[in-house]
């Protein structure tokens, strides 16, 4: 499945080392609707958290 383009800016700000809140912050969003974009990617990558989504993401060039 593929990622909306809000998943991958989360993600990309995932693979930078960011929390939940702080992605949250950067993005103007909540922490919780953070949270739900994070277990969005976590499932349609089919890894099983957030440190596995990373690698894959920049495994698979989808950020650097």
């Amino acid at each position: 499945e593929q990622l909306s383009v809000r998943e991958l800016e989360v993600l990309r700000l995932l693979v930078e080392g960011m929390t939940n809140r702080e992605i949250g912050s950067s993005l103007y969003i909540t922490e919780d609707t953070a949270k739900k974009h994070v277990v969005s990617i976590i499932a349609k990558l089919q890894v099983s958290d957030r440190t596995q989504a990373a690698v894959k993401a920049l495994r698979l060039g989808i950020a650097k």
